[in-house]
């Protein structure tokens, strides 16, 4: 055998998996560049469902081209063209997907790359089942969290907040407004923020066994990369540095590895321009969310008696079930767009509030932004990163019975946008914003993590 070629099969080979559904596949993505550019010589090979990667693919194509080590392979989902998700089963694609793996990455790796051996394996935190392969293949597993710190804490402690509070029952317990003081970290937060199947909720769907299993086997991982930074959330910090054999916070993951902006295809960016500093309400639910009707109407009343200026990401067959002269009475101040540059959005300065869903990936954007949040929860994390956003971090407002009425948006906004308790929350994301970015400085802890990062996955 020639020397590059002994030299080839002796470099190092990461195996990347992904969990194809949500908002999850992207930022393991993100990771996967941002390694293989920081360890050329290493070889990087990237697993996920042929409808997720083609999706990754057209978000990232103003990026350019991936760097030439990191190769990218479809998994099956079993999914057929055409698949639509059952609107009385939503976690059916999930189950499906589920139930081919871990063969279905099994058998795209062992041809990956030429067959190089894999050195160390990388996935998704909820792809608990990486640590079992890793474990056969004698190579360290590497799983990366997306979501929020708080989150995680929950889930960790599953088994003691079943324990302590009770569990099985399908709607929250009468103990849902005492505060979770037995748990590390998450002392100002309430049995009622934690996440479906918990302690309430279907404690045997498809998700709740997922990140129980998970929780079990996290601390068995090399390290656990995280999508936050040091410093904001302390006490949260160290309970991960003791339950996991390495933390590594890397985030915020779109400031460690930036893609290029997104065309700005509906020209939000130009009418920003033209409104004055912090005066916006900026209105995104995400990809997934979609408005419950009676919810659309008083979200819509809201925005037109606050009298502020608006900016609001809406899918266009959402638009017919709005009040009726809504847009005609509010088309002076008020810009409906199908889709937003997100990220551009709440980095503009004329952005002065933010009214979300709360999904991890919104969160840190509005924190990246000094822009404080309305936040109205659905499910998952959202409803604990809520609270953290209102309660912990104090830069944001919840809704008085979880739902949008008129004249909790309007108020919301007056606070937000009009009042000295406003001001002091824009200061206090700004102190956030900071960190945030003192963390992806070049000395700072998120690239050093990230560095950390790269020896283990590397071996080096």
């Amino acid at each position: 055998m020639r020397s590059d070629e002994r030299r080839w099969l002796d470099a190092p080979h990461v195996a990347l998996l992904a969990f194809p559904f949500g908002t999850h596949a992207a930022p393991l993505f993100s990771l996967a560049r941002a390694l293989a550019a920081a360890a050329p010589g290493a070889a990087f090979s990237f697993f996920n469902s042929a409808r997720s990667n083609a999706s990754i693919a057209r978000s990232t194509a103003a990026a350019g081209p991936a760097p030439e080590n990191l190769r990218v392979y479809d998994v099956a989902d079993g999914c057929p063209t055409g698949y639509e998700i059952p609107a009385d089963d939503p976690e059916e694609e999930v189950r499906v997907f589920l139930g081919l793996t871990p063969a279905n990455f099994r058998e795209k790796m062992a041809a990956a790359d030429g067959g190089r051996k894999v050195s160390c394996l990388m996935s998704d935190a909820f792809l608990w089942f990486a640590e079992e392969m890793a474990e056969e293949m004698g190579v360290p597993w590497v799983p990366l969290w997306t979501g929020g710190p708080a989150s995680l804490a929950a889930h960790l402690h599953t088994d003691l907040l079943r324990l302590t509070i009770g569990a099985g029952k399908q709607d929250v317990p009468a103990r849902a407004d005492e505060h979770l003081n037995f748990v590390p970290g998450l002392s100002s937060l309430r049995v009622r923020d934690l996440p479906e199947g918990v302690v309430f909720g279907n404690l045997n769907s498809e998700f709740s066994r997922l990140l129980h299993r998970m929780a079990d086997k996290l601390p068995r991982a090399a390290a656990v990369a995280l999508n936050t930074f040091a410093g904001l959330d302390p006490a949260l910090d160290v309970e991960f540095a003791a339950r996991f054999n390495t933390s590594l916070p890397i985030g915020p993951l779109n400031l460690l590895a930036p893609s290029p902006p997104e065309p700005d295809r509906h020209a939000c960016l130009p009418w920003l321009d033209r409104q004055a500093p912090s005066s916006v309400a900026y209105v995104s639910f995400g990809t997934v969310i979609s408005l419950p009707t009676a919810e659309l109407a008083e979200l819509a009343a809201g925005l037109e008696a606050s009298g502020a200026p608006f900016l609001w990401s809406l899918k266009d067959e959402c638009k017919e079930r709005l009040p009726v002269g809504f847009l005609d009475r509010t088309g002076s101040r008020g810009l409906l767009v199908p889709w937003a540059p997100q990220v551009e959005v709440l980095g503009h300065v004329a952005v002065g509030a933010f009214v979300t869903h709360c999904g991890w990936n919104s969160v840190v954007e509005s924190l990246e932004g000094g822009v404080p949040m309305l936040c109205r929860p659905f499910l998952g994390d959202q409803r604990i990163n809520a609270r953290v956003v209102s309660h912990v971090w104090k830069i944001g407002i919840g809704f008085e019975g979880g739902t949008l009425t008129c004249s909790g948006v309007e108020e919301a906004l007056d606070v937000i946008l009009k009042t000295e308790e406003g001001k002091r929350m824009r200061e206090r994301a700004g102190k956030l914003r900071n960190k945030a970015v003192r963390a992806i400085d070049q000395d700072g802890s998120s690239v050093q993590n990230f560095k950390a990062l790269v020896r283990i996955a590397t071996g080096n």
